[in-house]
């Protein structure tokens, strides 16, 4: 039913169905034809009744908050939060000048889990290609995968790790559960090669400090015009999948998240060009 889609709730079709059965069972009438979709004389009559409530709820929930407030919560990795939402909120000033902001550092698993539980607005992050039920999701780039390793390390290509007999670099990474593990173990997996993490961190931002402290190799994304950080360089891993970051969002978007989302794809194209 593609007005699920429209509902900010994540309420699934199921449920929809058995309300608007129980709907039809209590007024005694049919509202609407399922196939193909039509609404009757009487779905039409009470259709034309609610809709002006509907259709100025925007209007008037601007009414209460002043027309000036708004509060938003987002979650994305130290990256995106340090280097790109500040621009983002700049701008975004002019049209909400009493914005609230909510931030959350986090990566994917966790930002999707909040978002599920209504604890955020909109989540910058990796994304997977068929989001959860009640989830939206809009791609921005797709980001290659690469290595950190430190600035005096002898390894200058990946081949140099391929090649060992057994590889006794540690390797620092993300959960195992995130898509950027899951695509660099399916590459190693086409090589035949074997090479578990020794350390686990929670962001890309840990995994660059532990490089550089000399604590292993890391997995990371190489992010475009983004600044290498020091003390670190990059390993290019090709024939590796990419990983795709995008925005994720519940329900029909408000109209802060749909400039927010405007912003996130000019930068995104920017980016990518």
């Amino acid at each position: 039913m593609s007005a699920v889609r429209n509902i900010p709730y994540g309420i699934q079709q199921p449920a929809v169905s058995a309300q608007v059965a129980q709907l039809e069972e209590s007024l005694g009438v049919v509202l609407f034809h399922r196939r193909p979709f039509a609404l009757t004389a009487e779905g039409a009559r009470l259709f034309k009744f609610i809709e002006p409530f509907f259709s100025k709820l925007d209007e008037v929930a601007g009414e209460l908050q002043g027309g000036r407030a708004r509060h938003v919560r987002i979650g994305a990795s130290t990256i995106v939060l340090r280097d790109h939402m500040p621009d983002f909120f700049r701008k975004l000033r002019a049209n909400f000048p009493d914005l609230r902001i909510s931030l959350r550092e986090g990566h994917q698993g966790e930002l999707e889990g909040l978002l599920q539980a209504d604890e955020l607005d909109l989540a910058v992050t990796v994304i997977e290609r068929k989001p959860h039920p009640g989830i939206h999701s809009l791609p921005l780039l797709e980001l290659p995968l690469v290595l950190l390793v430190e600035k005096t390390s002898l390894i200058n290509s990946a081949d140099q790790l391929w090649g060992q007999d057994r590889i006794t670099e540690r390797l620092i990474c993300l959960p195992r559960a995130e898509n950027i593990c899951k695509n660099f173990q399916t590459g190693l997996g086409r090589l035949k090669v074997d090479w578990f993490p020794a350390i686990e961190v929670s962001s890309i931002h840990l995994i660059e400090t532990y490089v550089s402290s000399g604590f292993g190799i890391g997995l990371s994304v190489q992010i475009p015009k983004a600044t290498v950080p020091g003390g670190v360089r990059f390993v290019s891993l090709p024939g590796f999948d990419p990983v795709q970051v995008g925005a994720l969002w519940r329900g029909k978007p408000s109209k802060l998240i749909e400039a927010l989302l405007d912003q996130l794809r000019s930068r995104a194209k920017h980016l990518a060009g």
